[in-house]
């Protein structure tokens, strides 16, 4: 599994991309099938400045791509929400391929 973390427009501490490793990796503890995930990191000027903080998450797994973003006030609020909306995505699809 192959992980890339993007930071645009800002360059992100090692803090923070440790972080997002580190939450990102329990991807694949519900499926071992990921073979590429995507993060961006943005600051989201048209609503609120540099206070909103964008999280979004592209997982690609053989077949599918699953897609996730979320607005906070921190990238690790921004990233856990985004995770959570992932982690529902990819238990959805596990299930459907077992069918």
């Amino acid at each position: 599994m192959e992980i890339t973390v993007q930071s645009i427009h800002f360059d992100a501490d090692q803090k923070l991309l440790d972080f997002v490793n580190k939450k990102i990796a329990k991807i694949e503890r519900f499926f071992n099938r990921v073979t590429q995930i995507e993060i961006y990191l943005k600051l989201d000027a048209k609503n609120g400045g540099i206070r909103n903080k964008v999280a979004e998450i592209k997982v690609n797994i053989p077949g599918k791509t699953i897609f996730s973003k979320e607005h906070s006030f921190s990238f690790e609020d921004s990233v856990e929400k985004a995770l959570e909306h992932t982690v529902q995505q990819v238990k959805k699809y596990k299930e459907k391929s077992r069918s």
